[in-house]
């Protein structure tokens, strides 16, 4: 990140710090008055007490100037920790922009034994891409940005730039969101609630949508009748118990539905505020534009839609408070209202809610590759072209590498063209594998890439470069390498694939391994597979002499007045220069 981006979140950082002060400082005021107001309602009460209309009137007066100033008090407090959470995004920024950003998830939890890819190129673990890229807060969030990365998914990468290239462009969107999110309490999962919305069974039978509405005006009716001296106090109280035994007979399926909903009322009003700036937020892209399609209903947007719902939970939780509970069943049946509301609102929207949560996830997703791009608009967007597999790249470069130490190095590599590729420990042919490895993953997904200049026409990509053995299934090294190999074997045999390979065959003897290695490359250049391998077996740039298609390319060493040094330039030919005899004698391990 340059200096005039960590400039820009210091700023918002000081701007926000302002705002955040100022709210503060109305939250203190806003206790103060609020004691006033309890002591003024007391001192009223205290001094008409003889006259007890005037005291009903005082407590009425003071408890609704109470009931608002507690509202405006939690409105103070949600926007001071919105403002707080703002605050630390930038301060995130600029720390991660001066690369200190190793306490982050690091999505270890995401890395696959079978996948084409992310045990190998530093996907996902300590120090890995995801960690210095994601910013997604949501559970599904998270979980959707990491299935973006592991996806291999070659479709529709225009679009995906065009979605990328816009998000980088809002940021006061993509920071709201993600403060939004931030106050989330990611107790539930949205998963979780959307199948168990889709597994409740109504209950409360349909006339409950009217009848306590019915029930309720009878009893007022019944109520004024009695204080006027029209009826005795039997009748009144006969609609108030026969109202506590129709809520009686659901009581207890009330009170089970009850427990289940409630600790969802505060989710899905959190989870309206993320669909609201979704719906106010016009898009041009065209997948931004479908994600936020996908959340119109009706004509009726899922956030007022998760608004009421969070609104009538809000309601049957009143049942909690026991006089309440008591008095609004008694008179008005209030639980069996508010159960059929619910109910009513899930068989109408629980199959559009999937679908709304998928989209808060997928913007959250979205949002970190937007907020990528915007720290990173010395990045490029590569061309993309159709037809068969091309990556021509100008002066690539590892997104996680220092820009300031880094070398660019250029490839050009198309359809059935093989490198092989070798030179000294520590010259960067590793480096180079990632490097290749990273700029298909990041344009297949539409991220930029760190280049001058760079034209793609997309594969998909699978590598070995990391293989380990494994203890628990008593596998050597040298057998799960056989059982990499095999699988990359079998892959292309299904559709094409960029192949990178490191250094394979380790776990046999040199003859043996250059042997095997020489066959590998000989039957994958005869099925016109693409791809790159480094070694250190010079023997088997030999290849490259008998397939027009396999070419030899290398990172020099030098030794010079017996100090080793390394230029990490990509180029044609074969390595003359091995460092390992140097390396064992320099760090006296062995003798000169």
């Amino acid at each position: 990140m340059n200096d005039t981006l960590i400039q820009l979140y210091q700023k918002r950082a000081e701007e926000f710090t302002l705002e955040k002060n100022k709210l503060q400082q109305q939250l203190r005021v806003s206790s103060l008055i609020r004691l006033l107001v309890f002591l003024a309602g007391g001192a009223a009460v205290y001094f008409l007490w003889e006259n007890w209309q005037l005291v009903v009137i005082a407590v009425v007066v003071t408890l609704a100037i109470f009931l608002f100033l507690v509202s405006r008090h939690s409105d103070l407090k949600r926007d001071r920790d919105f403002k707080q959470a703002l605050i630390d995004i930038q301060n995130e920024e600029i720390k991660i922009g001066k690369r200190d950003f190793l306490h982050r998830d690091d999505g270890s939890r995401f890395l696959e034994d079978d996948h084409e890819y992310n045990r190998d190129i530093d996907l996902f673990g300590r120090g890995s891409i995801f960690q210095y890229l994601n910013r997604s807060v949501t559970r599904e969030g998270i979980i959707t940005l990491a299935r973006k990365l592991n996806s291999n998914d070659i479709f529709e990468i225009t679009k995906k730039q065009e979605a990328v290239k816009e998000l980088t462009q809002l940021l006061d969107f993509r920071q709201e969101y993600s403060a939004t999110a931030t106050l989330l309490e990611n107790k539930q999962s949205p998963s979780d609630i959307a199948v168990w919305l889709k597994k409740h069974r109504s209950f409360v039978p349909n006339i409950f949508s009217w009848l306590p509405w019915l029930f309720f005006t009878l009893n007022i009716l019944l109520a004024t009748a009695y204080f006027l001296d029209f009826v005795n106090g039997y009748i009144f109280s006969t609609g108030f118990f026969l109202g506590l035994a129709i809520t009686g007979r659901y009581v207890k399926k009330i009170t089970q539905f009850s427990n289940e909903i409630s600790e969802l009322e505060l989710f899905f009003n959190q989870y309206s505020s993320l669909l609201r700036q979704i719906e106010q937020q016009e898009f041009s892209s065209e997948l931004l534009k479908e994600q936020r399609d996908q959340i119109l209903t009706d004509g009726k947007p899922a956030s007022a839609r998760l608004k009421e719902l969070s609104a009538a939970i809000g309601r049957l939780d009143q049942r909690n408070n026991m006089l309440f509970g008591i008095l609004a069943n008694g008179f008005g049946l209030w639980d069996l209202k508010q159960v059929q509301t619910i109910e009513s609102w899930l068989e109408e929207n629980k199959t559009h809610l999937t679908q709304w949560l998928e989209v808060v996830a997928e913007i959250d997703a979205m949002n970190s590759l937007g907020n990528f791009a915007f720290n990173h608009p010395n990045y490029i967007f590569p061309k993309i072209e159709t037809g068969d597999f091309h990556l021509k790249a100008e002066e690539a470069i590892h997104p996680l590498l220092d820009p300031q130490k880094a070398i660019g190095n250029t490839i050009d590599i198309s359809s059935g063209e093989f490198f092989i590729i070798t030179g000294a420990n520590m010259a960067g042919k590793s480096t180079f594998l990632r490097t290749v490895s990273t700029q298909i993953v990041f344009a297949n997904v539409g991220l930029p890439i760190y280049a001058k200049s760079a034209s793609y026409a997309p594969t998909k990509l699978i590598t070995s470069m990391r293989t380990s053995d494994s203890l628990t299934d008593d596998e050597s090294y040298f057998f799960s390498e056989l059982k990499r190999l095999k699988y990359i074997v079998d892959k292309i045999e299904q559709e094409a694939y960029f192949i990178v390979l490191d250094e394979i065959l380790k776990g046999t003897n040199s003859q043996d391994k250059a042997n095997g290695s020489r066959r590998l490359i000989e039957k994958l250049s005869r099925k016109r597979a693409t791809g790159i391998i480094a070694t250190h077996d010079l023997s088997l740039t030999e290849v490259a002499n008998e397939y027009d298609q396999i070419s030899n390319y290398f990172f020099d060493a030098d030794i010079t007045n017996d100090e080793l040094t390394f230029d990490y330039k990509f180029k044609d030919g074969v390595a003359t220069n091995m460092n390992a005899s140097f390396l064992l004698r320099k760090m006296g391990i062995v003798d000169a």
